[in-house]
């Protein structure tokens, strides 16, 4: 009697069989692999579960089962990363220093999935997320991770460290009765020992590196945006623990003298950059510092100073002065030989224009081919990521975008993606 049974349990079987090895067939027209200096054209990307399993030349046949995304009017390149984004708050002038009185950790928490949303969509699949209060960007990136929110991958940093009163001190600009003295919990340090207590509660907290604020900056409320805000002693004792727990660093810098304090101290990245002299940039040779200029931060901030009353009176001479010098500044970088990260600062503009830092990369001198493998290749050698991120190899995650047309001839195009796969699932096509 149970005879008949056979056939169909083997029809099942041969069914699930199919659907266990089903594969995702994505046809690319033209092919940036993040790695090669020349376009691959006419490129099979073969894609299983979430990594990429091989890329064929021509376009393979579709097995039974697989699925087909047909991209061949497009160039394909692998997902792109930003090396300096806020993802839980976003500029919105005078008015926005005010939020922190009325908005409680769970509105910013949840207009954060929006603005993660747009990045992704924007064709950054992967993000580092340089500070934020009460932890955010930690809880936003397990929230992706989790698929309970759609976002691109994030590397957090928690709340960044500062010194009392510095960039990162978020008790800058409140009445005195306010202010309290908040200490290496809240990320403000003062001496070797607090860098190091903060650098462990990061660790406890769950953050994946570590983001210093090493001279004053241009959005605070505090008056100087250059100077150094940290010792040679508490720039070696945060560096020291992070790379002792396996954390790299990033700092915040636009003066020159903070930023050689950084550099001998052994940090990874420079961010912003602005007023970096001939020996800074020797100096960044020297130890292989990379270097995030962020200038889509720089020209928001000047155009938005020239509006009377959108910055505090405090904030406005920052943003004219330093604003506008960002991008020469990336020029002269390159032209020597720095290593490049591309990263935007957004959350300073607005989230999901990231891709309008390709443009500003390549008036700089930037070949729009390296422009792209800073988003790519260069980025992930700076998170210590390359081994799944950066290019489209086999064995890397499955994040692919594509733009239609040849953002070499044309690199406002990355400004235009229209195609996302992240971790193998499609967000946009």
């Amino acid at each position: 009697m149970l005879t008949p049974l056979r056939p169909v349990l083997a029809g099942v079987a041969l069914f699930a069989a199919t659907l266990a090895s089903a594969k995702t067939l994505i046809h690319a027209g033209s092919l940036i692999d993040g790695r090669r200096d020349t376009v691959r054209k006419a490129v099979t990307v073969i894609v299983d579960g979430d990594r990429i399993t091989g890329l064929a030349e021509g376009y393979t046949a579709p097995a039974a089962g697989d699925t087909v995304i047909d991209l061949k009017s497009a160039t394909v390149l692998p997902g792109l990363i930003d090396m300096h984004v806020h993802l839980t708050s976003e500029q919105s002038g005078t008015a926005g220093y005010a939020e922190r009185f009325y908005l409680n950790p769970a509105d910013y928490a949840l207009r954060s999935t929006v603005y993660a949303r747009k990045t992704l969509l924007a064709g950054f699949t992967t993000v580092r997320d340089l500070g934020a209060a009460d932890n955010l960007n930690n809880s936003l990136r397990d929230a992706i991770a989790k698929g309970w929110v759609t976002g691109p991958r994030v590397f957090s940093a928690g709340k960044s460290l500062a010194t009392t009163g510095g960039h990162a001190d978020p008790t800058n600009g409140l009445a005195a009765q306010y202010m309290g003295d908040p200490g290496p919990k809240e990320g403000v340090i003062n001496g070797p020992d607090d860098a190091r207590k903060a650098v462990r509660q990061r660790y406890k907290d769950g953050a994946d590196l570590i983001k210093i604020t090493g001279t004053g900056g241009v959005l605070s409320l505090a008056k100087n945006g250059q100077n150094p805000q940290l010792t040679a002693e508490e720039f070696a004792a945060i560096v020291t623990t992070a790379h002792d727990y396996g954390m790299k660093v990033a700092v915040h810098a636009h003066g020159d003298e903070g930023m050689q304090r950084a550099i001998r101290a052994g940090v990874d990245s420079i961010e912003h950059g602005t007023y970096m002299s001939d020996g800074t940039i020797a100096l960044m040779k020297e130890h292989g510092t990379y270097y995030v200029p962020t200038v889509c931060a720089g020209r928001f901030v000047a155009d938005k100073s020239k509006i009377d009353g959108y910055f505090p009176a405090v904030v406005r001479p920052k943003a004219a002065a330093i604003g506008p010098i960002i991008q020469a500044t990336l020029q002269r970088a390159y032209a020597a030989g720095v290593k490049i990260a591309f990263g935007t600062d957004m959350g300073v503009g607005p989230h999901g224009e990231n891709g309008r830092e390709f443009i500003y990369l390549v008036e700089a001198g930037m070949p729009p081919m390296k422009a792209i493998q800073s988003a790519t290749l260069e980025a992930a050698k700076l998170l210590g990521a390359e081994k799944d991120l950066g290019t489209l190899e086999a064995g890397k995650f499955a994040d692919l975008v594509a733009v239609p047309g040849d953002p070499l001839a044309d690199i406002k195009l990355m400004t235009n993606v229209t195609f996302v796969m992240k971790s193998g699932k499609v967000y946009k096509q």
